[in-house]
């Protein structure tokens, strides 16, 4: 069972960028299709973005973060990226790394791995 551990969040004003990483411990981490998904306080925990495996060719995205947000991979450092441009408010959450063996998904409930998660907060 591969370990995710999320970093990078934090206060950022509006406008800003961030960039969170997971890195991953215990499993071949070229084989797992790798998500991000976020929750905010009062809300379901939804999807932000994945990235295929093995090599990170294929990427999905939420429309909420479309042109703004950019995932990526870094196989030989077992990490994936967040890359948050254009910050709003409304992008406050705690954000989750989530791991799967095989096709990427969508879907929260087809992701066994998971992370602590990591707070973004946007504000003035």
């Amino acid at each position: 069972q591969v370990r995710l551990v999320e970093s990078g969040g934090g206060l950022v004003q509006p406008g800003g960028s961030l960039r969170l990483s997971c890195a991953a411990s215990g499993g071949t981490f070229s084989s797992y299709s790798m998500g991000w998904f976020r929750q905010a306080p009062g809300n379901e925990r939804e999807f932000v973005a994945v990235v295929s495996q093995p090599s990170g060719s294929n990427t999905k995205y939420a429309d909420s973060v479309k042109g703004r947000f950019t995932i990526s991979r870094a196989n030989a450092q077992n990490t994936v990226y967040l890359q948050m441009n254009s910050l709003k408010p409304e992008d406050t959450a705690v954000y989750y790394c989530a791991a799967r063996r095989g096709a990427s998904s969508v879907i929260e409930r087809d992701y066994l791995n998971w992370g602590q998660g990591t707070q973004v907060t946007v504000s003035s």
